[in-house]
């Protein structure tokens, strides 16, 4: 992204005329990335069209044009070439990749295509345009051509594949849609989830310029792409992969509607504020600042927009902010201290109506519980115990659901001890987690590996199914206190 580019700009389309064609044109990137850099390796070891002409692999023709087009110096006659007969130059590409098995030559063939859509983009039409008049009754449209290349077990075609399709779909008068854009989409996603994956840089710029379209990001929404970017930059990727999902994030954001799925659905904020505490790179500190502003502006419901900054407190931005005010001159940039401003000032103001159930309110719904002081104080749960009814039993529904997904012993025993502590302060609360089939889920976590799970698993069911809690509490503390006496050994 132009580093001119207004991130506290408040509606997304003045920003779009800031935000290059490719996101990778240009720049550092262009001579860093793996891709580029593979790309650059294969682009200088041209294919021996000979053989593949000598074999009867390709035509003539085929040879022909292709030999002529690779000793073309400039853009200028290699534009004047394509022009000359722009739906043959279609016909040469789209034919070599259908004939041409070997990897090296398919690599090559993706390369000179993206080369040739990077030189003018709006020969993206050139080959729309053939695959409609060419192939109107074989159903072969352009995205047919490339989809079956991101199903090849090399990576550079993949990814090579998805960059064209990227800049077809961005570049075109005409979208992609229907079943090809969900399975585009889908096929995106599912890169995310793929373990070391070397290429994660090219999906994650391929998205960048998917998710300036709002129909796109709408296919992006509908395939559950956001819990794919959260669990990525929760799974330690480097700074470069964190600025740029975090600009996928950023992009969505300006949709309100989206804003509120964003804070609803995902614990976004938390692994957000965890980079912000860490990062030394102040283009990652700027987009995640301008995403928090998004996540505060732009919900369209009070509720969720304090609900946001309840948790942005409660992660310790705030507290970062304040870091960030006492360096003085660190930051130039005025879009990024007006964000900062901007941020000090609204969570601010949500502190001073902070109260404790809020904040543990907000600590259930991040799903990033810890041993705070909150947990164990009996004057909370005393006055608070109840409120876990609010909204049809949400907070407990969603303690309920820790313990059927996560594995973290420390946030299972957390959530474990929360459910044993609404039981005890509500006597009525037994009956709920049955019907809401918690007790069975504790019951399955009492032969839990985690010793720490394990206690709190046996404790919470002892509540469920005692009615003196009292004695019961005095009894453990007794067991425990004989349990933790020092043992005399004997000569």
């Amino acid at each position: 992204m132009s580093s001119s580019a207004p991130l506290s700009t408040h509606k997304f389309d003045n920003i779009l005329p800031y935000l290059p064609d490719d996101i990778e044109a240009g720049g550092v990137l262009s001579a860093t990335s793996l891709l580029q850099q593979k790309a650059s390796e294969v682009r200088q070891q041209r294919v021996n069209w000979h053989f593949y002409r000598s074999g009867d692999f390709i035509s003539q023709a085929e040879f022909d044009w292709i030999v002529k087009y690779e000793n073309l110096e400039s853009v200028a006659t290699r534009d004047e070439f394509i022009k000359s007969n722009p739906m043959l130059c279609a016909e040469i590409f789209l034919s070599l990749l259908e004939k041409l098995s070997k990897n090296q030559a398919t690599q090559y063939i993706l390369i000179i295509m993206d080369d040739l859509l990077n030189e003018d983009k709006s020969r993206v039409e050139i080959f729309k345009e053939y695959c409609k008049k060419e192939h109107s009754k074989k159903d072969r449209s352009i995205w047919r051509h490339l989809e079956h290349q991101l199903n090849k077990s090399d990576g550079l075609i993949q990814n090579m594949a998805a960059r064209i399709i990227t800049k077809i779909a961005c570049w075109s008068k005409e979208p992609l849609e229907g079943t090809d854009l969900q399975l585009y989409m889908h096929w995106l996603i599912e890169q995310m989830k793929v373990d070391k994956n070397e290429y994660l840089g090219s999906v994650a710029r391929c998205l960048q310029m998917m998710l300036r379209n709002e129909d796109y990001r709408q296919a992006f929404i509908a395939a559950d792409g956001i819990s794919a970017i959260s669990n990525t930059l929760s799974s330690g990727v480097n700074f470069q992969i964190q600025y740029q999902l975090t600009f996928c994030l950023w992009l969505l954001s300006f949709n309100p509607k989206i804003a509120d799925k964003m804070s609803r659905g995902f614990s976004l904020i938390p692994p957000l504020a965890d980079i912000l505490s860490e990062s030394v790179k102040e283009k990652v500190t700027r987009i995640i600042l301008a995403t928090f502003r998004n996540l505060i502006e732009k919900p369209t419901e009070p509720d969720i927009t304090r609900d946001n900054a309840i948790t942005m407190v409660q992660r310790k931005v705030l507290k970062q902010l304040e870091i960030f005010t006492q360096a003085g001159n660190k930051y130039e940039d005025p879009d990024l201290l007006e964000d900062i401003e901007f941020l000090l000032e609204k969570l601010q103001t949500y502190v001073q109506d902070l109260s404790s159930f809020d904040e543990y309110s907000n600590e259930v719904k991040s799903g990033r519980l810890e041993w705070s002081p909150v947990h164990s104080n009996e004057k909370f749960w005393r006055e608070n115990a109840k409120r876990l009814n609010e909204k049809n039993h949400e907070l407990l529904r969603m303690l309920i659901e820790i313990l059927k997904t996560i594995k973290d012993p420390l946030i299972l025993s957390v959530a474990i001890h929360d459910i044993g502590e609404y039981v005890r302060y509500y006597p009525q609360g037994k009956t709920v987690i049955d019907k809401l089939n918690g007790k069975f889920q504790i019951m399955q976590l009492m032969v839990d590996n985690d010793p720490n799970v394990k206690y709190e698993a046996l404790l919470c069911v002892q509540k469920l199914v005692v009615h003196n809690w009292e004695y019961l509490g005095r009894q453990i503390e007794k067991d425990v206190a004989r349990d933790k006496k020092p043992v005399t050994l004997k000569a």
